[in-house]
C-alpha cells in the first residue's frame, strides 16, 4: 500500500453497492502474472523487499494499477528466467492478467504494460539474479 490511501471502485447496481479496492486489483493482476512460465519474480523496489524479509508476502508487489469507473490499466514489474523467449512470456502476461482482472471484478483492461526489470540467472532465484537499475 506504499503509504497511500486505498482507492475503491464502486459499482452500483439493484441490488446495492460492490466496492472493489484498488490493492483486490494489484493482488488479482499479479497472481495471474506469476503463474506464467518464465517469470522468475516481480520486481517490488524497497518496500517489497523490506516487507519480504519480516516475512511477509506480498502479493501486489511489482504491480501499478489505474482504476477509472468501468476501465483499469496495469503495469507489471517483473523479472524473468534466462532463456525464456521474453516477447512471449509477455504476451501471456497480458493476456492472463486481462482475463483474469476481467473475470473477477467486471472492469475493463484497456492496457497491461510488462516492463522487465530483470534476469534470473540461478535455479534458486535471487542470489543469481541481475537486475536493470
Amino acid at each position: 500500500m506504499e503509504g497511500k490511501d486505498i482507492v475503491v471502485q464502486e459499482i452500483r447496481n439493484g441490488y446495492g453497492t460492490v466496492r472493489i479496492a484498488d490493492e483486490v486489483v494489484k493482488v488479482i493482476a499479479g497472481l495471474a502474472a506469476t503463474e506464467v512460465p518464465g517469470v522468475a519474480d516481480m520486481s517490488g523496489g524497497l518496500v517489497g523487499g523490506i516487507a519480504e524479509r519480516l516475512g511477509r508476502k506480498n502479493l501486489a508487489k511489482g504491480v501499478r494499477v489505474e482504476v477509472g469507473e468501468k476501465e483499469a490499466a496495469v503495469d507489471l514489474y517483473i523479472v524473468v528466467d534466462y532463456g525464456v523467449r521474453i516477447p512471449d512470456v509477455a504476451a501471456e502476461i497480458q493476456r492472463k492478467v486481462k482475463q483474469a482482472v476481467e473475470g473477477m471484478t467486471g472492469l475493463k483492461v484497456v492496457e497491461v504494460n510488462v516492463h522487465v526489470q530483470g534476469v534470473n540467472f540461478g535455479p534458486e532465484g535471487r542470489e543469481e539474479e541481475t537486475r536493470v537499475k
